[in-house]
């Protein structure tokens, strides 16, 4: 199930019909993508991982200095699946704030009150086990600060849109000699029974999945070296497999490089697939 359009939104401090929700043309989310945005899933009405995620939002707030007024994230959150009539439903609870609404400057203007806006929306979870993803690789041109949630996301746009017009479902980003992450994904490899993934920094984001998926190869006993993979190693690996938010761990079938395959695997790895069982028993015990 794609997105849906929500019927009520938390906009600055109040529920409200979405058809009612409006910003003014000077909101500098709108004019120059000044935001910050945190997704958060839930499963049967139930946030996963909320407080992790709700962590990198004040962090990239922080690192933007954009200051909010105190605001119980924890109780939108909850609203906002209510709201949608989603409790008894899988989905996920987007979050925005943005500078706020100020004549257009480069620098931060003073004493602007951030824009906040919140809702939910249903979405199919289940089964992500049983996929497989068909990845496309590309040059990294996004900015040097990928560790922050900004709105700002042409960088990511223009390279997952280009690998969707070409077929495939996501594009695996390199920078330099390196592999770095997904257009909205963490990526892992496995080689040898050990996974590597990029290590934590501003060339990536801080995957709360990813983040969960290290803990659980710890609890496991799965080494995890968190090292740059080398673009001409990808060939080499035994199993390759995404983290997010949404996608939660789906495993790659195929890799290609422009009119090269680098990586083709029909079956779910052994690795991924002890990885996959361990995060799902996680979401049982919601």
């Amino acid at each position: 199930m794609s997105p849906t359009y929500p019927q009520t939104v938390f906009l600055n401090g109040r529920w409200i019909p979405a058809d009612q929700a409006t910003l003014s043309v000077f909101d500098r989310g709108f004019m120059l993508g000044d935001g910050i945005y945190e997704v958060i899933p839930f499963y049967q009405g139930k946030p996963f991982l909320l407080q992790a995620h709700l962590n990198r939002l004040h962090y990239s707030l922080q690192e933007v200095a954009i200051m909010t007024k105190l605001v119980s994230w924890e109780d939108i959150v909850t609203e906002a699946i209510q709201h949608a009539g989603l409790s008894n439903a899988d989905g996920a609870v987007y979050m925005q704030v943005s500078r706020g609404t100020a004549p257009r400057t480069h620098f931060f203007p003073e004493q602007t009150e951030p824009t906040v806006l919140c809702y939910a929306y249903p979405l199919q979870l289940a089964g992500f086990e049983h996929k497989r993803a068909k990845v496309l690789v590309l040059e990294d041109k996004r900015w040097h600060r990928c560790d922050i949630k900004s709105t700002s996301l042409m960088g990511n746009v223009l390279a997952n849109n280009e690998a969707h017009h070409r077929g495939y479902q996501e594009a695996l980003l390199y920078r330099g000699d390196s592999l770095t992450e997904g257009t909205h994904t963490s990526s892992f490899f496995v080689k040898q029974a050990h996974v590597y993934t990029h290590p934590q920094g501003p060339q990536i984001l801080p995957g709360i999945t990813r983040m969960e998926v290290i803990a659980i190869c710890k609890e496991l006993g799965i080494e995890v070296k968190e090292e740059p993979v080398p673009l001409d190693r990808l060939p080499t690996m035994d199993e390759l497999f995404l983290t997010g938010t949404t996608t939660q761990v789906l495993a790659i079938g195929q890799v290609d490089k422009e009119n090269e395959t680098l990586f083709r695997r029909e079956e779910v790895g052994p690795i991924t697939r002890t990885i996959q069982d361990a995060f799902k028993q996680r979401l049982n015990n919601l």
